[in-house]
């Protein structure tokens, strides 16, 4: 008798059509970041972020300011005429309208979307939410500056005198971000440098600079008269 012939073989399974088109990537967990002038009513926030930088710094034995000495400096004159403050708020959702931190005409916010791995798990959430936005909002870092002038350049330039970003915000672009738009805003303004001091133990701080193509100037050391010193000259000294 005949072998009986062997079974057919099994149909291919189809394989289901993609949700993410070809040739593209996952979004991940997008963030919305904003860049924006400070204004008074972000100084609680500014103060605590001063505050967390002491702490980072090793430097809470010099911190002394508070909101009002604060609220009483910053505002005194018009952005990038005297002492600055960018914003960096992060959120979940696109921005709208806001028409609280829109209206300066001297600076339009900036944003960005930045596309992470893993959600940012923010214990200050609630602490560091944006005043006048929407609850999702939340505040993540700053930058401090104002003018200098560089007497060889025959041209201002921007100090940056603080640079910070909240420890959970921290390797994901968001400094760079914040130190560029101050660079930004200085080649549109015509001024020839920006220039900021670090720490020398900070390494993760002087790599980051580097690669952002600024020079560490090993040469050169910071001079300050402050506290007593200072006040003696205000005594006849």
């Amino acid at each position: 008798m005949a072998a009986a012939a062997p079974p057919p073989p099994p149909a291919p399974v189809p394989t289901p059509p993609s949700t993410v088109p070809e040739g593209s990537t996952p979004l991940g967990f997008p963030v919305f970041a904003r860049i924006r002038l400070a204004q008074p009513t972000d100084v609680p926030h500014i103060h605590k972020l001063i505050h967390q930088m002491a702490v980072f710094e090793r430097l809470t034995h010099l911190f002394s300011a508070t909101e009002a000495s604060l609220s009483s400096t910053l505002f005194t004159s018009p952005p990038f005429q005297s002492f600055t403050i960018f914003i960096l708020e992060v959120s979940s959702q696109p921005y709208v309208e806001d028409i609280l931190h829109n209206n300066n005409p001297l600076y339009q916010p900036k944003v960005q979307v930045v596309n992470l791995d893993l959600p940012i798990d923010d214990p200050e959430r609630v602490t560091f939410r944006s005043t006048g936005s929407s609850s999702d909002v939340v505040i993540a870092g700053f930058v401090l500056f104002f003018p200098n002038y560089s007497t060889f350049l025959g041209k201002p330039g921007f100090y940056v005198e603080d640079l910070f970003v909240r420890e959970c915000y921290r390797r994901k672009g968001f400094g760079r971000m914040l130190l560029s738009a101050v660079a930004k805003q200085a080649v549109e303004m015509g001024y020839g440098r920006v220039e900021w001091v670090v720490l020398d133990w900070n390494v993760n701080a002087i790599k980051f600079y580097e690669e952002m193509g600024a020079k560490i100037l090993q040469e050169w050391r910071i001079c300050r008269l402050t506290g007593d010193a200072l006040q003696a000259y205000g005594n006849g000294h």
